[in-house]
């Protein structure tokens, strides 16, 4: 049995408004949602962490692979009308948010296609809850806003105007996120920056991070 609906998600219209992106609610299937919470790695910090820093078992470490497998590419692919079949993928993992996180922004430009993965029971939180914003200067000049749980999926293309952010909030906030981007010297490079964000984040485990972390 797979754990992603990945029917739910061919089945998503594609928005256009500002920015190409679509949401798909309880992507994780109700069945399997349970056992990857109770897998997700403990984390203690904030900021972005690689899976590879991480002990990743058991369904936490088969949704990875599902994500990262044939048949979720093949359908971001046809949703987005790209071909990423050359385009190496990055993943990091989140358990934690600092009040800092959320600030508005794009993403990189070596960043081609964001996918963030909610993993959270329930909010009930103000904060947390990402916006699709339509300005780089206005947080509440959003489309939609989506809440970050219930194995909620939010996809978009990265653009100049990919605006995204979210009120402030404290806490855990668990979620995955995925990248398709450019070339291999793109994960090096970020892989290199998030060991030395692990490292500070031992000085200072709920210090905040940049914008880009933020999801």
């Amino acid at each position: 049995m797979t754990l992603l609906d990945i029917e739910a998600l061919r089945a998503t219209p594609l928005k256009t408004d500002p920015y190409e992106y679509f949401v798909v609610p309880h992507f994780v299937r109700a069945e399997a949602f349970d056992k990857v919470i109770a897998d997700f790695p403990r984390i203690d910090s904030t900021g972005s962490i690689p899976p590879s820093a991480l002990p990743i078992k058991g369904a936490f470490k088969a949704l990875l692979a599902e994500m990262e497998g044939p048949a979720f590419r093949k359908a971001i692919e046809d949703k987005f009308g790209i071909d990423l079949t050359s385009r190496p993928t990055m993943v990091t993992v989140r358990g934690n948010c600092a009040r800092s996180n959320g600030k508005i922004h794009t993403d990189t430009p070596s960043k081609i296609i964001t996918v963030l993965l909610y993993l959270n029971e329930e909010w009930d939180k103000d904060g947390g809850r990402l916006r699709i914003l339509r300005s780089p200067t206005d947080l509440d000049d959003m489309v939609e806003e989506v809440s970050p749980n219930g194995g909620t999926l939010l996809v978009f293309k990265r653009s100049d105007k990919s605006w995204h952010g979210h009120e402030p909030f404290e806490g855990r906030r668990r979620a995955i996120q995925l990248n398709w981007v450019t070339d291999d010297e793109v994960v090096a490079h970020e892989q290199r920056r998030h060991r030395f964000t692990m490292f500070l984040k031992r000085l200072n485990p709920f210090g905040g991070v940049a914008a880009e972390d933020a999801y």
